[in-house]
């Protein structure tokens, strides 16, 4: 029962805050705005959004490729196809539970390719340290391109945070509490490996999966295509954000440090929130309409600005639903490759 509940808050809290912000940035808005919002929704060219949400699903069919450099070293030679039905799986999981996505990609691979759970997902551990990396590099040359424009942005976030209510100066201090229950956590966990030698055994499965993944990297026999595979990732990630502000007039203008500045704010909403929903739209809006005329109704955000996050997150979405469950569905009926 205990488990449960904590499943369910897992899921719920930040869906809950990501509905909560639909809700609130919607209501936001004046008749006015809420009306160029829906005009803009209607104006969108699709073909934009389905040439971007293509270049998009590029991204994981190179992921898929790259993940097979690292699982060369330690000695597997999986099938292109299983590794990317593996990887659309575990994006389809990720949308409905929080981290379930690099599990059950290990354990799509284990069952379409007897790659061990420890190894393949200590490669997927070390695949998202070099995706942390790049998206750090990303924001730190986005933060070079505008130093000029750091005030405004504290601004934003400031004004944002003003609209939300005064916080009460006599409410609980959640700092205390938040390690209170942190430690807690970890005394937990220290007793449990003390008491549970099948704890511990697996928990240095896991720690050792992860190291051989991290020395794939470096051993793979391939470092060029390790190297270009992981550039392409990331420059189908910022072209399918690009290519989605061509499917609005008011948003075709918006400058390339606006671009990177929208991007990035999306993938820290995507990481805030399960899926990113609300939270993408809402902290997409908020940057980019930095680089727009303010709204004739006033606000901080412009409507064909949250349009415009709104289809982004719909079109990413709908992708990994549709081809997630796909791939899912096609490797449960799918026999494992031969060995």
């Amino acid at each position: 029962m205990k488990r449960t509940l904590i499943a369910i808050l897992k899921v719920g809290v930040p869906l809950a805050i990501g509905i909560w912000l639909v809700f609130y940035f919607y209501d936001a808005l004046d008749p006015g705005q809420r009306k160029e919002l829906f005009v803009a929704f209607r104006q969108a060219d699709l073909r934009w959004l389905g040439l971007a949400t293509l270049v998009g699903w590029l991204s994981h069919v190179s992921r898929a490729w790259r993940w097979r450099y690292m699982l060369e070293p330690l000695g597997y030679k999986p099938g292109f196809w299983n590794c990317y039905h593996a990887v659309m799986t575990g994006y389809f999981m990720n949308l409905f539970l929080p981290r379930a996505g690099e599990a059950s990609r290990a354990v799509s691979l284990y069952r379409s390719e007897k790659v061990p759970f420890e190894q393949g997902f200590g490669t997927i551990l070390a695949e998202r340290a070099v995706d942390m990396l790049m998206l750090l590099g990303i924001a730190g040359f986005t933060v070079l391109l505008q130093l000029e424009k750091l005030d405004l942005f504290k601004s934003r976030i400031a004004a944002f945070r003003e609209s939300q209510g005064p916080a009460a100066e006599e409410g609980i201090a959640w700092g205390p509490w938040i390690i209170a229950v942190l430690a807690i956590i970890a005394l937990v966990a220290v007793w449990l490996l003390i008491t549970r030698p099948a704890l511990r055994y697996r928990l240095r499965e896991l720690l050792r999966g992860f190291s051989q993944g991290l020395q794939s990297v470096l051993r793979t026999k391939d470092r060029g295509g390790f190297v270009l595979h992981t550039f392409l990732i990331w420059a189908a990630y910022l072209g399918m954000f690009k290519l989605g502000f061509h499917a609005l007039p008011e948003t075709v203008d918006v400058p390339m440090a606006g671009i990177l500045a929208g991007f990035v704010a999306g993938a820290v909403g995507i990481v805030l929130v399960q899926g990113g929903i609300g939270v993408y739209p809402a902290f997409v809006a908020l940057i980019i309409s930095i680089y727009m005329l303010p709204p004739d109704g006033g606000g901080y955000i412009r409507p064909e600005a949250l349009a415009m996050g709104w289809l982004l997150w719909v079109a990413q979405t709908l992708m990994l639903i549709v081809l997630g469950g796909l791939s899912l569905l096609l490797l449960a009926i799918k026999r494992p490759s031969p060995r």
